[in-house]
This record gives C-alpha cells, sequence and structure tokens, in this order.
C-alpha cells in the first residue's frame, strides 16, 4: 500500500487536533477544545480520503 500526502497530512492535524483538545481541558478553554476538536474531525477526514485514495490507486495498479 502507498502512503499519499492527505494521508499523512490528515494525521498530523488529528493529532494535532487532540493535543490542542486536551490542552484546553487542561487550562478549562472551551474555545480550544472545540477547535482542537474541530482539527481532529478535520484530519481523521483528510486522512480517510488518503486512504480512499491510496486503495483505489493500489486497485488501479491490479487491474492492469
Amino acid at each position: 500500500m502507498s502512503i499519499n500526502k492527505d494521508q499523512v497530512e490528515g494525521r498530523v492535524k488529528e493529532a494535532a487536533g487532540s493535543v490542542q483538545q486536551t490542552a484546553g481541558k487542561a487550562v478549562n478553554s472551551t474555545s480550544q477544545q472545540v477547535k482542537g476538536a474541530v482539527n481532529k474531525v478535520a484530519g481523521a477526514a483528510q486522512a480517510k480520503y488518503g486512504d480512499i485514495k491510496a486503495d483505489l490507486k493500489d486497485s488501479a495498479k491490479d487491474t492492469e
């Protein structure tokens, strides 16, 4: 399976969002928690998009 830019960037955003969310909880900042949660979800979506893109690319190679 190949790894693409969307997979890497998505997982990095997801991890950063998780850290931001946890930091928001630590300092009792609701806005930081929400921003972290949004970044976490956006990162997961981007990573999933990258996964699908890689699967399609791998499938195309198999049919050649």
